[in-house]
């Protein structure tokens, strides 16, 4: 088997391997922004004088919180053409020049 087969069998197949909470919170206040991203996801730190900061202090705080972003993340990965493009096809090409 070669070292190429072995990696492919280690990746992960959850959308959320290898993504940090600061990754999902920054690319998803890039696609919609705070105001759209509050209406999206009813949650306050995303409504009241909102900021990554801020943000990541209460989602590491509130379990419930957190897997409704992760959640909603996920299913924009999975249903979002421009969210694809935007954030994963770099990724891939990243990955590309990696293994060279």
């Amino acid at each position: 088997m070669t070292m190429q087969n072995d990696n492919e069998k280690r990746k992960s197949k959850d959308p959320l391997h290898g993504v940090t909470l600061v990754m999902i919170l920054e690319r998803l206040h890039k696609i919609y922004g705070w105001e759209k991203l509050g209406r999206l996801i009813k949650i306050n730190c995303f409504n009241n004088e909102p900021s990554i900061n801020s943000s990541l202090k209460f989602l590491r705080k509130t379990p419930w919180a957190r897997e409704k972003v992760e959640k909603f993340y996920s299913n924009a990965l999975q249903k979002s053409e421009k969210f694809r493009a935007e954030f994963l096809i770099p990724d891939v090409e990243n990955d590309k020049r990696s293994a060279e």
